[in-house]
């Protein structure tokens, strides 16, 4: 069963490889670790269920499972990289979860929470993505430079996550889908001691995962 199991792991990995185009790096798709985890995971229940018959029908429906899960996050994924390319919005890919980070060089001024005039328009391309795929998840987190009180960073922070998701609603992406939260001057990303820094953890993050 192990070893049926590592097969299939393997076999899926490797018709899983491609060209990275943003890095030119050979790379597994997330496709293909969904569709291999999904796999063993599938393989294994099916034994318990099944013996080596039940592995290979498992496997083949864990794979199709995980394997969908992957290449609809891979699509999402391209497409938010195509349209924030230029935006200053950085897209990161953290298993099927799909992080967007934006900085406050673009998003906000010191101690405020009104979205600057410029970022609108990210905006509306990050809700017109949101909108097409609509089985994820959505986590706007709110951040704060260390300029002010805690006390008052944590409200900032809150109503900086408040404004981003008010303005993606308006875009018309469902609520529901939609948890906002701050937090303050935790979790920087930069120095606070330069104004450089300040802006970048002046910032929101916005998560996007699989339902």
């Amino acid at each position: 069963m192990k070893k049926l199991s590592s097969l299939l792991l393997a076999a899926i990995l490797t018709t899983a490889c491609a060209i990275d185009p943003y890095t030119g790096e050979e790379k597994i798709a997330n496709t293909g670790w969904g569709a291999g985890i999904g796999a063993a995971s599938g393989a294994a229940i099916g034994a318990l269920t099944g013996g080596r018959k039940g592995a290979l029908i498992g496997a083949g429906a864990g794979a199709v499972v995980g394997g969908g899960i992957g290449y609809y996050m891979d699509t999402q994924e391209k497409k938010l990289r195509q349209r924030l390319e230029t935006t200053g919005v950085k897209v990161q890919r953290q298993g099927n979860n799909i992080k967007l980070i934006m900085p406050g060089n673009i998003t906000f001024a010191t101690d405020s929470a009104n979205i600057n005039d410029d970022f609108y328009a990210a905006l509306d391309s990050v809700g017109i993505v949101l909108k097409e795929f609509g089985d994820t998840s959505i986590n706007i987190s709110g951040y704060a430079d260390s300029s002010g009180g805690d006390f008052y960073n944590q409200q900032l922070s809150e109503r900086r996550a408040n404004s981003v998701t008010s303005y993606i609603v308006r875009t018309g992406v469902a609520h529901g889908r939609i948890q906002a939260r701050g937090f303050g001057e935790r979790f920087p990303v930069a120095s606070n001691d330069t104004a450089m820094g300040r802006s970048q953890n002046r910032r929101v993050e916005v998560t996007i995962r699989p339902r």
